[in-house]
């Protein structure tokens, strides 16, 4: 009869119904990218990305995880950091085929879970926009967020 219900319910409105917290749908539908933005040396290689743990992957700080980097493997291996003050703002440490240089970018795996709903802007550090990669390959930006929106997010 629940199933019944729900097809009936999607029927009528014209929506898809899911029956758990999305994980399963969003699972490895979406990368955060990010830009090198320092080079540095403090007892290993570290880069320093514009982006942070604490205003976009959230998740990450709180489960006490590190982001995931396809294929993670190479002999250059640095610790990627997030821009903000906070001292635990680190990605994690990966591989890379290529040493690292300012400017390069770096694709940050399966970041849909909780991005979007947790997003905050820590220390006035920019949202990332967000883009759909159609089944062409081309590139469609949704949204973009400026520092007009971040002064609306504090009154």
């Amino acid at each position: 009869k629940f199933a019944e219900r729900l097809k009936r319910f999607s029927g009528e409105f014209g929506v898809q119904v899911y029956l758990e917290p999305g994980e399963a749908s969003i699972t490895k539908s979406t990368t955060l990218e990010v830009t090198v933005l320092d080079k540095l040396y403090n007892g290993k290689d570290l880069v320093v990305v514009d982006s942070s743990i604490e205003a976009h992957l959230l998740d990450l700080l709180i489960y006490r995880e590190s982001a995931k980097v396809h294929p993670n493997q190479g002999p250059h291996r640095y610790q990627v950091c997030g821009k903000s003050c906070l001292a635990g703002d680190i990605f994690g440490e990966f591989n890379f085929e290529n040493e690292l240089n300012i400017g390069d970018r770096i694709s940050l795996q399966d970041t849909a879970g909780y991005t979007m709903v947790k997003k905050n802007w820590f220390n006035g550090v920019q949202m990332p926009a967000i883009a759909i990669r159609e089944l062409d390959g081309s590139l469609r930006t949704v949204r973009e967020f400026d520092y007009t929106d971040y002064e609306q997010s504090l009154s």
